[in-house]
Protein backbone atom coordinates (compact mmCIF):
# COMPACT_ATOMS: atom_id res chain seq x y z
CA UNK A 1 0.00 0.00 0.00
CA UNK A 2 3.22 2.36 0.13
CA UNK A 3 2.99 2.93 -4.01
CA UNK A 4 0.69 5.75 -4.91
CA UNK A 5 -0.10 6.37 -8.38
CA UNK A 6 -0.54 10.11 -9.80
CA UNK A 7 -3.64 9.12 -12.07
CA UNK A 8 -5.81 6.26 -11.44
CA UNK A 9 -8.55 5.88 -14.32
CA UNK A 10 -11.36 3.74 -13.86
CA UNK A 11 -12.51 2.05 -16.52
CA UNK A 12 -11.00 0.15 -19.95
CA UNK A 13 -13.45 1.44 -22.71
CA UNK A 14 -11.96 3.96 -25.51
CA UNK A 15 -12.23 7.07 -22.99
CA UNK A 16 -10.39 5.04 -20.00
CA UNK A 17 -7.84 3.46 -22.74
CA UNK A 18 -7.31 6.73 -24.52
CA UNK A 19 -6.58 8.81 -21.45
CA UNK A 20 -3.93 6.40 -20.76
CA UNK A 21 -2.62 6.22 -23.69
CA UNK A 22 -2.10 10.26 -23.66
CA UNK A 23 -0.96 10.07 -19.76
CA UNK A 24 1.80 7.59 -20.67
CA UNK A 25 3.46 10.20 -22.11
CA UNK A 26 4.17 11.93 -19.40
CA UNK A 27 6.36 11.79 -16.36
CA UNK A 28 3.24 9.91 -13.97
CA UNK A 29 2.41 6.47 -12.55
CA UNK A 30 -0.41 5.98 -14.13
CA UNK A 31 -3.05 2.69 -13.09
CA UNK A 32 -5.95 2.01 -15.07
CA UNK A 33 -8.57 -0.04 -13.44
CA UNK A 34 -11.02 -2.39 -15.57
CA UNK A 35 -13.75 -4.23 -13.70
CA UNK A 36 -14.24 -6.78 -16.46
CA UNK A 37 -11.15 -9.24 -17.35
CA UNK A 38 -10.00 -7.46 -20.15
CA UNK A 39 -10.11 -3.81 -21.73
CA UNK A 40 -13.09 -3.13 -24.31
CA UNK A 41 -15.41 -5.70 -23.03
CA UNK A 42 -18.27 -2.96 -21.53
CA UNK A 43 -19.79 -0.17 -23.78
CA UNK A 44 -17.03 -0.35 -26.44
CA UNK A 45 -17.35 -3.68 -27.33
CA UNK A 46 -20.90 -3.03 -28.50
CA UNK A 47 -19.51 0.33 -30.72
CA UNK A 48 -21.16 0.83 -33.68
CA UNK A 49 -17.16 1.60 -34.79
CA UNK A 50 -18.17 4.75 -36.91
CA UNK A 51 -16.23 7.99 -37.23
CA UNK A 52 -18.96 10.40 -37.27
CA UNK A 53 -18.49 13.25 -39.58
CA UNK A 54 -19.19 16.12 -37.52
CA UNK A 55 -22.52 17.13 -38.98
CA UNK A 56 -25.15 15.55 -36.14
CA UNK A 57 -24.15 18.42 -33.31
CA UNK A 58 -23.28 22.51 -33.10
CA UNK A 59 -19.74 22.58 -31.95
CA UNK A 60 -21.03 26.16 -30.81
CA UNK A 61 -23.41 24.81 -28.95
CA UNK A 62 -22.64 21.22 -27.82
CA UNK A 63 -19.44 19.83 -26.08
CA UNK A 64 -19.80 16.52 -27.79
CA UNK A 65 -20.31 18.67 -31.04
CA UNK A 66 -16.47 20.50 -30.78
CA UNK A 67 -14.86 17.40 -29.65
CA UNK A 68 -16.22 14.74 -32.29
CA UNK A 69 -14.97 17.45 -35.11
CA UNK A 70 -11.58 17.67 -33.08
CA UNK A 71 -11.27 14.26 -32.84
CA UNK A 72 -12.69 13.13 -36.15
CA UNK A 73 -9.01 15.30 -37.86
CA UNK A 74 -7.31 13.69 -34.91
CA UNK A 75 -7.95 9.83 -36.33
CA UNK A 76 -5.07 10.04 -38.67
CA UNK A 77 -1.95 10.75 -36.63
CA UNK A 78 -3.71 7.66 -33.79
CA UNK A 79 -3.69 5.60 -37.13
CA UNK A 80 0.04 6.12 -37.81
CA UNK A 81 0.87 5.87 -34.52
CA UNK A 82 -1.03 2.44 -33.64
CA UNK A 83 -1.78 1.04 -36.84
CA UNK A 84 -5.21 -0.61 -35.97
CA UNK A 85 -8.02 -0.59 -38.78
CA UNK A 86 -9.48 2.68 -40.33
CA UNK A 87 -11.29 3.45 -43.26
CA UNK A 88 -11.82 6.98 -43.82
CA UNK A 89 -14.95 5.55 -46.32
CA UNK A 90 -17.11 8.76 -45.96
CA UNK A 91 -20.78 9.12 -44.62
CA UNK A 92 -23.96 9.24 -46.70
CA UNK A 93 -27.39 10.40 -44.77
CA UNK A 94 -30.08 9.45 -47.44
CA UNK A 95 -33.30 11.09 -47.99
CA UNK A 96 -36.72 9.68 -49.69
CA UNK A 97 -39.32 11.70 -49.77
CA UNK A 98 -38.50 15.82 -50.74
CA UNK A 99 -40.48 16.80 -47.13
CA UNK A 100 -36.93 15.07 -45.55
CA UNK A 101 -34.35 17.62 -47.63
CA UNK A 102 -35.52 20.51 -45.13
CA UNK A 103 -33.62 18.17 -42.22
CA UNK A 104 -30.69 17.31 -44.68
CA UNK A 105 -30.17 20.52 -45.89
CA UNK A 106 -30.07 21.68 -41.80
CA UNK A 107 -27.55 19.50 -41.05
CA UNK A 108 -25.39 20.42 -44.21
CA UNK A 109 -25.62 24.17 -42.91
CA UNK A 110 -24.54 22.99 -39.04
CA UNK A 111 -21.62 21.01 -40.70
CA UNK A 112 -20.87 24.45 -42.83
CA UNK A 113 -20.94 25.91 -39.55
CA UNK A 114 -18.79 23.47 -37.75
CA UNK A 115 -16.48 23.92 -40.44
CA UNK A 116 -16.56 19.97 -41.82
CA UNK A 117 -14.23 19.64 -44.69
CA UNK A 118 -15.84 18.09 -48.29
CA UNK A 119 -19.35 18.14 -46.84
CA UNK A 120 -21.57 17.94 -49.43
CA UNK A 121 -24.94 18.51 -50.83
CA UNK A 122 -26.11 15.87 -53.21
CA UNK A 123 -28.76 15.55 -56.09
CA UNK A 124 -30.15 12.04 -56.87
CA UNK A 125 -28.02 11.69 -59.29
CA UNK A 126 -24.96 12.74 -56.83
CA UNK A 127 -25.97 10.32 -54.04
CA UNK A 128 -26.34 7.16 -56.37
CA UNK A 129 -23.21 7.93 -57.95
CA UNK A 130 -21.42 7.96 -54.92
CA UNK A 131 -23.40 4.68 -53.78
CA UNK A 132 -24.74 2.75 -56.38
CA UNK A 133 -26.15 0.33 -54.16
CA UNK A 134 -28.90 2.85 -52.60
CA UNK A 135 -32.56 1.64 -53.29
CA UNK A 136 -33.60 3.39 -56.65
CA UNK A 137 -35.90 5.70 -54.32
CA UNK A 138 -33.62 7.40 -53.02
CA UNK A 139 -34.46 11.39 -53.59
CA UNK A 140 -30.91 13.22 -52.66
CA UNK A 141 -28.96 13.58 -48.97
CA UNK A 142 -25.75 14.42 -47.73
CA UNK A 143 -22.36 13.39 -48.14
CA UNK A 144 -19.38 14.13 -45.67
CA UNK A 145 -15.81 12.65 -46.95
CA UNK A 146 -14.20 12.72 -43.81
CA UNK A 147 -16.30 10.48 -41.93
CA UNK A 148 -15.57 6.37 -41.78
CA UNK A 149 -15.21 3.48 -39.97
CA UNK A 150 -12.80 1.44 -37.06
CA UNK A 151 -13.10 -2.08 -35.52
CA UNK A 152 -13.63 -0.25 -31.96
CA UNK A 153 -12.33 -3.85 -29.96
CA UNK A 154 -9.41 -3.22 -32.15
CA UNK A 155 -8.76 0.38 -31.11
CA UNK A 156 -9.35 0.09 -27.43
CA UNK A 157 -6.38 -2.74 -27.27
CA UNK A 158 -4.34 -1.04 -29.66
CA UNK A 159 -4.64 2.23 -27.37
CA UNK A 160 -4.33 -0.07 -24.16
CA UNK A 161 -1.19 -2.14 -25.22
CA UNK A 162 0.62 1.35 -26.24
CA UNK A 163 -0.25 2.69 -22.69
CA UNK A 164 1.26 -0.33 -20.71
CA UNK A 165 4.13 -0.47 -23.08
CA UNK A 166 5.10 3.29 -22.12
CA UNK A 167 4.56 2.32 -18.39
CA UNK A 168 0.89 2.34 -17.77
CA UNK A 169 -0.15 -0.44 -15.13
CA UNK A 170 -3.78 -1.90 -16.35
CA UNK A 171 -5.30 -3.68 -13.23
CA UNK A 172 -8.16 -6.03 -14.90
CA UNK A 173 -11.32 -7.52 -12.61
CA UNK A 174 -10.96 -4.42 -10.80
CA UNK A 175 -14.52 -3.39 -9.86
CA UNK A 176 -14.60 -0.30 -7.78
CA UNK A 177 -16.65 -0.86 -4.48
CA UNK A 178 -14.89 1.43 -2.27
CA UNK A 179 -12.78 4.87 -1.66
CA UNK A 180 -11.67 6.94 1.08
CA UNK A 181 -9.76 10.49 0.54
CA UNK A 182 -7.04 9.83 3.24
CA UNK A 183 -5.15 12.82 3.65
CA UNK A 184 -5.20 14.12 0.36
CA UNK A 185 -4.73 10.48 -1.48
CA UNK A 186 -7.78 8.36 -3.03
CA UNK A 187 -7.44 5.06 -1.43
CA UNK A 188 -9.72 2.99 -3.78
CA UNK A 189 -10.94 -0.46 -2.71
CA UNK A 190 -11.79 -3.79 -5.12
CA UNK A 191 -14.75 -5.81 -4.85
CA UNK A 192 -12.30 -8.88 -4.23
CA UNK A 193 -10.57 -6.13 -1.63
CA UNK A 194 -7.70 -5.06 -3.44
CA UNK A 195 -6.52 -1.94 -2.59
CA UNK A 196 -4.42 0.84 -4.59
CA UNK A 197 -3.86 4.66 -3.96
CA UNK A 198 -3.97 7.76 -6.35
CA UNK A 199 -3.43 11.24 -6.23
CA UNK A 200 -6.25 11.65 -8.83
CA UNK A 201 -9.02 10.03 -10.34
CA UNK A 202 -10.80 9.85 -14.14
CA UNK A 203 -14.47 8.72 -13.61
CA UNK A 204 -14.50 6.47 -17.48
CA UNK A 205 -16.96 3.88 -16.20
CA UNK A 206 -19.23 3.90 -19.08
CA UNK A 207 -22.32 2.68 -17.94
CA UNK A 208 -21.34 2.53 -14.55
CA UNK A 209 -19.88 6.19 -14.18
CA UNK A 210 -23.05 7.40 -12.17
CA UNK A 211 -22.29 4.24 -9.50
CA UNK A 212 -18.23 5.16 -9.51
CA UNK A 213 -18.92 9.25 -9.15
CA UNK A 214 -21.38 8.22 -6.02
CA UNK A 215 -18.82 5.75 -4.76
CA UNK A 216 -16.44 9.38 -4.08
CA UNK A 217 -19.35 11.24 -3.43
CA UNK A 218 -18.89 13.57 -6.21
CA UNK A 219 -21.62 14.41 -8.39
CA UNK A 220 -24.87 12.44 -8.40
CA UNK A 221 -26.90 12.02 -11.29
CA UNK A 222 -28.57 8.62 -13.28
CA UNK A 223 -27.37 6.58 -16.54
CA UNK A 224 -29.95 5.86 -18.36
CA UNK A 225 -29.18 3.10 -20.44
CA UNK A 226 -29.94 3.48 -24.57
CA UNK A 227 -29.87 0.33 -25.68
CA UNK A 228 -28.90 -0.78 -29.42
CA UNK A 229 -29.88 -4.11 -31.66
CA UNK A 230 -26.81 -4.97 -33.85
CA UNK A 231 -27.13 -7.59 -36.80
CA UNK A 232 -23.70 -8.13 -38.51
CA UNK A 233 -23.73 -9.89 -42.16
CA UNK A 234 -21.43 -12.08 -43.82
CA UNK A 235 -18.14 -10.87 -45.93
CA UNK A 236 -19.70 -12.09 -49.35
CA UNK A 237 -23.38 -10.17 -48.47
CA UNK A 238 -24.39 -8.43 -51.97
CA UNK A 239 -25.48 -5.82 -49.86
CA UNK A 240 -21.83 -4.55 -48.65
CA UNK A 241 -22.10 -0.61 -49.55
CA UNK A 242 -18.72 1.53 -49.85
CA UNK A 243 -19.96 4.03 -47.14
CA UNK A 244 -21.56 4.61 -44.19
CA UNK A 245 -25.61 4.69 -45.02
CA UNK A 246 -27.56 6.71 -42.45
CA UNK A 247 -30.71 7.65 -42.96
CA UNK A 248 -32.87 11.29 -42.24
CA UNK A 249 -32.77 11.14 -38.25
CA UNK A 250 -35.52 11.61 -35.55
CA UNK A 251 -35.60 13.63 -32.36
CA UNK A 252 -34.19 10.52 -30.16
CA UNK A 253 -32.03 8.46 -32.57
CA UNK A 254 -29.84 8.81 -35.89
CA UNK A 255 -31.43 5.58 -36.87
CA UNK A 256 -30.51 2.08 -38.35
CA UNK A 257 -27.25 2.62 -40.48
CA UNK A 258 -25.68 0.02 -42.87
CA UNK A 259 -22.70 0.12 -41.89
CA UNK A 260 -19.28 -1.59 -44.21
CA UNK A 261 -17.45 -2.18 -41.22
CA UNK A 262 -13.69 -2.22 -41.16
CA UNK A 263 -13.32 -5.66 -40.81
CA UNK A 264 -14.65 -6.16 -44.14
CA UNK A 265 -18.45 -7.53 -43.20
CA UNK A 266 -21.70 -5.47 -43.23
CA UNK A 267 -23.23 -4.33 -40.26
CA UNK A 268 -27.12 -3.04 -39.86
CA UNK A 269 -28.43 -1.22 -36.84
CA UNK A 270 -28.71 -0.28 -34.42
CA UNK A 271 -32.25 0.23 -32.58
CA UNK A 272 -32.03 3.02 -29.52
CA UNK A 273 -34.32 2.10 -26.59
CA UNK A 274 -34.22 3.07 -23.03
CA UNK A 275 -33.92 0.53 -20.54
CA UNK A 276 -33.33 -0.05 -16.76
CA UNK A 277 -30.76 -3.20 -16.74
CA UNK A 278 -27.61 -2.28 -17.67
CA UNK A 279 -26.88 -5.37 -18.16
CA UNK A 280 -29.38 -6.42 -21.30
CA UNK A 281 -27.62 -7.73 -23.66
CA UNK A 282 -30.44 -9.44 -25.71
CA UNK A 283 -31.42 -9.16 -29.34
CA UNK A 284 -35.50 -9.41 -30.33
CA UNK A 285 -37.11 -11.24 -32.85
CA UNK A 286 -39.47 -7.88 -33.69
CA UNK A 287 -36.33 -5.51 -33.22
CA UNK A 288 -34.72 -7.89 -35.74
CA UNK A 289 -37.44 -7.41 -38.81
CA UNK A 290 -37.87 -3.94 -37.98
CA UNK A 291 -34.35 -2.99 -38.84
CA UNK A 292 -34.13 -5.41 -41.95
CA UNK A 293 -37.38 -4.00 -43.09
CA UNK A 294 -35.22 -0.36 -42.73
CA UNK A 295 -31.91 -1.27 -44.22
CA UNK A 296 -33.62 -3.41 -47.37
CA UNK A 297 -35.55 0.21 -48.13
CA UNK A 298 -32.14 1.87 -48.15
CA UNK A 299 -29.79 -0.46 -49.46
CA UNK A 300 -30.06 -3.09 -52.18
CA UNK A 301 -28.53 -6.33 -51.32
CA UNK A 302 -29.50 -6.35 -48.10
CA UNK A 303 -30.84 -9.38 -46.74
CA UNK A 304 -31.73 -11.99 -43.70
CA UNK A 305 -29.74 -14.89 -45.04
CA UNK A 306 -26.44 -13.59 -44.87
CA UNK A 307 -26.95 -12.72 -41.20
CA UNK A 308 -24.09 -14.58 -38.86
CA UNK A 309 -24.68 -13.31 -35.81
CA UNK A 310 -26.26 -10.69 -33.42
CA UNK A 311 -25.62 -8.34 -30.59
CA UNK A 312 -26.46 -5.34 -28.55
CA UNK A 313 -24.86 -2.91 -26.46
CA UNK A 314 -26.33 0.20 -24.35
CA UNK A 315 -25.34 3.83 -24.94
CA UNK A 316 -24.25 5.21 -21.18
CA UNK A 317 -26.86 8.51 -21.52
CA UNK A 318 -26.78 10.43 -18.53
CA UNK A 319 -30.67 11.25 -17.52
CA UNK A 320 -31.89 14.07 -18.27
CA UNK A 321 -28.89 15.07 -20.53
CA UNK A 322 -27.57 14.81 -23.47
CA UNK A 323 -24.05 16.10 -23.55
CA UNK A 324 -21.18 15.20 -22.67
CA UNK A 325 -20.55 15.59 -18.88
CA UNK A 326 -16.78 16.44 -18.78
CA UNK A 327 -15.70 18.07 -15.96
CA UNK A 328 -13.38 18.76 -12.63
CA UNK A 329 -15.54 17.84 -9.73
CA UNK A 330 -17.41 20.29 -8.05
CA UNK A 331 -17.95 17.86 -4.92
CA UNK A 332 -15.24 15.51 -4.60
CA UNK A 333 -11.57 16.89 -4.54
CA UNK A 334 -8.79 15.80 -6.96
CA UNK A 335 -11.77 14.10 -9.12
CA UNK A 336 -12.51 14.45 -12.77
CA UNK A 337 -15.71 13.65 -14.42
CA UNK A 338 -16.13 11.72 -18.11
CA UNK A 339 -19.24 10.61 -17.86
CA UNK A 340 -22.31 10.58 -20.42
CA UNK A 341 -19.77 9.44 -23.06
CA UNK A 342 -22.13 8.04 -25.78
CA UNK A 343 -22.41 8.48 -29.68
CA UNK A 344 -19.84 10.27 -31.00
CA UNK A 345 -17.75 9.40 -28.05
CA UNK A 346 -15.83 7.09 -30.08
CA UNK A 347 -14.91 9.80 -32.74
CA UNK A 348 -14.22 11.97 -29.89
CA UNK A 349 -12.03 9.90 -27.94
CA UNK A 350 -8.84 11.46 -28.59
CA UNK A 351 -9.77 14.94 -28.29
CA UNK A 352 -11.43 13.82 -25.23
CA UNK A 353 -8.16 12.05 -23.63
CA UNK A 354 -6.93 16.11 -24.10
CA UNK A 355 -9.28 17.52 -22.78
CA UNK A 356 -8.79 14.85 -19.80
CA UNK A 357 -4.99 16.01 -19.82
CA UNK A 358 -5.63 19.89 -19.58
CA UNK A 359 -8.13 19.16 -16.30
CA UNK A 360 -6.01 17.21 -14.83
CA UNK A 361 -3.23 20.01 -15.18
CA UNK A 362 -5.58 22.51 -14.17
CA UNK A 363 -6.37 20.86 -11.17
CA UNK A 364 -3.21 20.57 -10.21
CA UNK A 365 -1.47 17.84 -12.09
CA UNK A 366 1.87 18.37 -13.29
CA UNK A 367 2.73 16.81 -17.16
CA UNK A 368 6.18 17.14 -18.40
CA UNK A 369 7.19 14.51 -21.21
CA UNK A 370 9.17 11.67 -21.17
CA UNK A 371 12.49 12.80 -21.94
CA UNK A 372 12.32 8.53 -23.66
CA UNK A 373 11.34 7.49 -27.04
CA UNK A 374 7.86 6.49 -26.99
CA UNK A 375 7.31 2.62 -27.83
CA UNK A 376 4.67 1.69 -29.97
CA UNK A 377 3.10 -2.00 -30.19
CA UNK A 378 4.71 -4.25 -32.73
CA UNK A 379 2.35 -4.42 -36.01
CA UNK A 380 1.10 -7.85 -36.08
CA UNK A 381 0.58 -9.07 -39.48
CA UNK A 382 -2.75 -10.91 -40.65
CA UNK A 383 -2.55 -14.06 -42.61
CA UNK A 384 -6.09 -12.83 -44.38
CA UNK A 385 -4.24 -9.74 -45.70
CA UNK A 386 -0.81 -10.74 -46.93
CA UNK A 387 0.84 -12.00 -49.91
CA UNK A 388 1.27 -15.97 -50.51
CA UNK A 389 5.15 -14.50 -50.66
CA UNK A 390 4.96 -12.95 -47.24
CA UNK A 391 3.02 -16.19 -45.86
CA UNK A 392 6.24 -18.26 -47.01
CA UNK A 393 8.38 -16.20 -45.45
CA UNK A 394 6.66 -15.96 -42.38
CA UNK A 395 6.13 -19.83 -42.19
CA UNK A 396 9.79 -20.52 -42.81
CA UNK A 397 10.16 -18.01 -39.23
CA UNK A 398 7.81 -20.21 -37.94
CA UNK A 399 5.63 -22.92 -39.20
CA UNK A 400 2.51 -21.36 -36.79
CA UNK A 401 1.87 -18.96 -38.79
CA UNK A 402 0.48 -20.80 -41.97
CA UNK A 403 -1.38 -23.36 -39.73
CA UNK A 404 -5.19 -21.73 -40.03
CA UNK A 405 -6.57 -22.06 -37.19
CA UNK A 406 -9.92 -20.04 -37.92
CA UNK A 407 -11.34 -20.61 -41.42
CA UNK A 408 -13.73 -18.19 -41.78
CA UNK A 409 -11.49 -15.30 -41.01
CA UNK A 410 -8.14 -17.20 -42.25
CA UNK A 411 -6.39 -16.38 -38.37
CA UNK A 412 -3.34 -17.97 -37.83
CA UNK A 413 -1.80 -19.74 -34.86
CA UNK A 414 0.40 -17.62 -34.35
CA UNK A 415 -1.48 -14.79 -34.46
CA UNK A 416 -3.74 -16.47 -31.55
CA UNK A 417 -0.70 -16.93 -29.86
CA UNK A 418 0.82 -13.50 -30.12
CA UNK A 419 -2.63 -12.32 -29.00
CA UNK A 420 -2.53 -14.72 -25.52
CA UNK A 421 0.97 -13.36 -24.94
CA UNK A 422 -0.53 -9.71 -25.16
CA UNK A 423 -2.82 -10.69 -21.95
CA UNK A 424 -5.84 -11.41 -24.21
CA UNK A 425 -6.34 -14.85 -21.58
CA UNK A 426 -9.94 -15.42 -22.83
CA UNK A 427 -12.26 -16.44 -25.82
CA UNK A 428 -13.40 -13.16 -25.79
CA UNK A 429 -10.61 -11.52 -25.73
CA UNK A 430 -8.76 -13.77 -28.41
CA UNK A 431 -11.73 -12.94 -30.70
CA UNK A 432 -11.56 -9.48 -30.09
CA UNK A 433 -7.74 -9.65 -30.65
CA UNK A 434 -7.63 -11.35 -33.84
CA UNK A 435 -11.14 -12.16 -35.24
CA UNK A 436 -10.37 -15.93 -34.79
CA UNK A 437 -14.43 -16.37 -34.19
CA UNK A 438 -15.89 -13.83 -35.91
CA UNK A 439 -16.99 -15.42 -39.38
CA UNK A 440 -19.42 -16.93 -40.69
CA UNK A 441 -19.64 -20.13 -38.41
CA UNK A 442 -19.42 -18.12 -35.42
CA UNK A 443 -16.55 -20.32 -33.69
CA UNK A 444 -17.76 -23.15 -34.23
CA UNK A 445 -14.48 -25.20 -35.43
CA UNK A 446 -12.17 -23.11 -33.68
CA UNK A 447 -13.29 -22.74 -30.59
CA UNK A 448 -11.71 -26.12 -28.71
CA UNK A 449 -8.27 -24.84 -30.94
CA UNK A 450 -8.41 -21.29 -29.36
CA UNK A 451 -8.86 -23.08 -26.15
CA UNK A 452 -6.16 -25.28 -26.60
CA UNK A 453 -3.80 -22.73 -27.63
CA UNK A 454 -4.74 -20.21 -24.08
CA UNK A 455 -4.27 -23.37 -22.06
CA UNK A 456 -0.79 -23.99 -23.98
CA UNK A 457 0.53 -20.26 -23.50
CA UNK A 458 -0.82 -19.84 -19.82
CA UNK A 459 -0.15 -22.69 -18.17
CA UNK A 460 -4.05 -23.43 -17.29
CA UNK A 461 -6.70 -26.11 -17.75
CA UNK A 462 -8.84 -26.39 -20.61
CA UNK A 463 -11.33 -26.22 -17.76
CA UNK A 464 -9.99 -22.90 -16.80
CA UNK A 465 -10.51 -21.23 -19.62
CA UNK A 466 -13.31 -18.79 -20.17
CA UNK A 467 -14.97 -16.77 -22.40
CA UNK A 468 -15.37 -13.58 -20.74
CA UNK A 469 -15.95 -13.66 -16.85
CA UNK A 470 -14.85 -15.65 -13.85
CA UNK A 471 -17.53 -18.61 -13.88
CA UNK A 472 -18.11 -18.31 -17.79
CA UNK A 473 -16.59 -21.64 -18.13
CA UNK A 474 -16.50 -23.75 -20.81
CA UNK A 475 -16.00 -27.01 -20.08
CA UNK A 476 -15.71 -29.65 -16.97
CA UNK A 477 -13.10 -32.34 -16.16
CA UNK A 478 -11.03 -33.82 -18.95
CA UNK A 479 -11.60 -33.71 -22.44
CA UNK A 480 -10.22 -36.75 -24.64
CA UNK A 481 -7.80 -37.99 -21.43
CA UNK A 482 -5.89 -35.08 -21.57
CA UNK A 483 -6.83 -32.00 -20.15
CA UNK A 484 -4.00 -29.42 -21.62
Amino acid sequence: MSHIYDVAVIGGGVSGTAAAYRLSRYKLKTVLLEKESDVSFGVSKANSGIVHGGFHYSAEKTLKGKLEIKGNLMYDQWHEELDFAFNRCGILIVAFKPEQMEEIKRLYQQGVENKVPGIELCSKERIMELEPKLAAEVYGGLFAPGGGVVEPYALVFSLAEAAKLNGVEIKTNFKVSGACDCNGVWEIVSSSGEKIRAGHVINAAGLFADEVSHIFGAEEFVISPRKGEEYLLDRLSPGRPQRVIFPVPDKHTKGVLVIPTAGGTTMVGPTAQITDDKSDNATTQLNKQAIFALAKNMVSGISEKDLITSFSGSRPVIEGKEDFFIQISEKAPRFIQCAGIQSPGLTSAPAVAELLCELLEKDGVRLVEKDTPYIFPEKVPSVREISPEKADELFREDPAWTNIICRCEKVSEAEIRIAVRRGHTTLDGVKLATRAGMGRCQSGFCTIEIMKIIAQETGMSLADVIKREKGGMLVSGVLGGENK
